[in-house]
C-alpha cells in the first residue's frame, strides 16, 4: 500500500484507455477541487447517467452505481437529489434512488430535446448538475461509443441540460462523455482515445480509469472535506452491482450480464473502494 497515494492516483490506477495522458492537463487535485465546487454550490442537484450498449441493447454497469453513490453522499449532507436518464436506465435508477425523484428524458430530436431540457430545469431548479458516464455529442452532433458506433438513435440528449449556465461537474473515462469537451483539443492527440470526443464542457472535470471509480473518488473527496465518511461499503456496492445486473444491466466492454464494470471484477472494484477508504482515514489521522 502506498501511503502517499492521492484520490486521483487511486481512481486512475489500472488505466486501460489512456486517461493518464490527460492528467497533466488538469490540476493535480482535480477530484478534490470538484468536491469543493459541489460544496460551494449548495441546493438541489441533478445527476445524469446511463450509457447504451449496442451489442446488448441495454445500459451498462458503469455509471449508475457511481451516480447512486454520489446521490446518497449528497443526501447525507442534506442536499436534495434528482436523477435524470433515459428509458433504458431509469428503471434501474428507480430501484436504488432511495426516495429521490427519477426523471425520464425522452429520446427525441433536437428541437424537442431542447424543450425537454428547459422543462426539467424549470421543474427541478437545480443549483448544480453532475454527469457520470453519460455520452455527449460530438462536433458533428452525433453520439458515439468507444468503438465509433453511432448510438444517437438510442441516446436521449441529456447533454442539453449542460448547455445552461448552471454550475456543472462531469465524470468520464473515455473521452466521449459529457464534460470531455474541456479537453476536446487534447483527446484526439492520444492514440487510444476518440478522434471525435464529446464537446460538452463542464466547470469541473473528473477523469478516471472507470467512471464509477471517479464517482467514488468524488465521494471520498467530499468525505475528506466534510469529515464524514460518505463512501458506500464494499459489501453494499457489490450487492448493488449484482442487483443491477439481475435487472438487465450489462458490462459496457463485453455486453455480458455479469457483475463486472469495464471488465473489472466486483473484487477489483471492492479493492479500489477499500483504498479510497484508507485515503479518507489517512486524511483524518
Amino acid at each position: 500500500m502506498n501511503l502517499n497515494e492521492t484520490i486521483e492516483d487511486i481512481i486512475l490506477d489500472q488505466d486501460k484507455r489512456g486517461m493518464l495522458a490527460l492528467r497533466p492537463h488538469l490540476p493535480d487535485d482535480y477530484c478534490s477541487l470538484a468536491a469543493q465546487f459541489i460544496i460551494d454550490h449548495p441546493g438541489h442537484v441533478i445527476i445524469v447517467t446511463g450509457f447504451y450498449v449496442v451489442m446488448a441493447g441495454k445500459p451498462e454497469t458503469d455509471g449508475p452505481p457511481g451516480a447512486i453513490a454520489i446521490g446518497e453522499a449528497l443526501k447525507s449532507l442534506g442536499r436534495p437529489v434528482t436523477y435524470v436518464s433515459d428509458v433504458y436506465t431509469v428503471p434501474v435508477l428507480q430501484q436504488y434512488a432511495n426516495g429521490s425523484d427519477v426523471i425520464e428524458f425522452p429520446v427525441d430530436g433536437v428541437v424537442a430535446s431542447k424543450k425537454h431540457a428547459k422543462a426539467i430545469l424549470e421543474q427541478v431548479k437545480p443549483s448544480l448538475l453532475i454527469s457520470i458516464e453519460r455520452c455527449g455529442r460530438t462536433r458533428e452532433d452525433t453520439y458515439l461509443n468507444m468503438r465509433y458506433v453511432d448510438i444517437s438513435a438510442h441516446t436521449a440528449r441529456l447533454d442539453y441540460l449542460f448547455d445552461s449556465e448552471i454550475p456543472s461537474v462531469g465524470i468520464g473515462d473515455g473521452g466521449n462523455e459529457i464534460g470531455m469537451g474541456n479537453l476536446a483539443d487534447i483527446i484526439p492527440t492520444v492514440d487510444s482515445l476518440p478522434d471525435y470526443p464529446a464537446v460538452n464542457q463542464v466547470d469541473r472535470l473528473v477523469i478516471a480509469s472507470v467512471s464509477n471509480w471517479g464517482g467514488y473518488g468524488l465521494v471520498a473527496a467530499l468525505s475528506q472535506i466534510t469529515s464524514k465518511n460518505l463512501l458506500p461499503s464494499v459489501e453494499s456496492e457489490t450487492a448493488m452491482l449484482r442487483g443491477m445486473v439481475d435487472s438487465g444491466v450489462v458490462d459496457g466492454t463485453t455486453g455480458e450480464a455479469v457483475p463486472t464494470v469495464d471488465n473489472f471484477s466486483a473484487e477489483e472494484n471492492g479493492a479500489l473502494l477499500a483504498r479510497l477508504q484508507q485515503a479518507i482515514n489517512r486524511k483524518r489521522s
